[in-house]
């Protein structure tokens, strides 16, 4: 992992260390330590990471050097879920039923809007 891109990335949003922590729902001295190299996150912090910061894991893990929204331009492959009835999801191997699907599908639309309730109220 390149350390200085999670310095990097939070500090182009103009987050805190203490805001950050606070949006993965860790200890400030966690995420600290992923910036400084004294902690290494595990594989789901780096994917709640990617989402953070809106881009890959590949680069906060250096394995690329372009963001994921550079990206965007040249590969189209954004789909919208609820679009694609065939499509199966798998979780540790094993697909999601239907309604486990559409459970995940209302857990995402949650924890956005959790997300936007709580920058509103850190803008105040």
């Amino acid at each position: 992992m390149i350390l200085n891109r999670l310095t990097t990335l939070r500090k182009s949003k103009r987050w805190s260390l203490q805001y950050t922590a606070d949006r993965l729902g860790i200890a400030k001295s966690t995420y600290a330590g992923y910036e400084s190299g004294h902690r290494r996150p595990s594989l789901e912090t780096i994917n709640l990471l990617a989402g953070l910061y809106d881009t890959s894991t590949d680069y906060i893990l250096g394995r690329v050097d372009y963001q994921s929204n550079d990206m965007d331009n040249e590969s189209p492959q954004v789909m919208e879920l609820t679009d694609l009835p065939d499509m199966k999801l798998a979780v540790d191997g094993i697909s999601l039923s239907e309604e486990e699907t559409i459970q995940f599908i209302a857990f995402i639309r949650a924890k956005r809007e959790v997300e936007i309730n709580r920058d509103k109220q850190n803008e105040t």
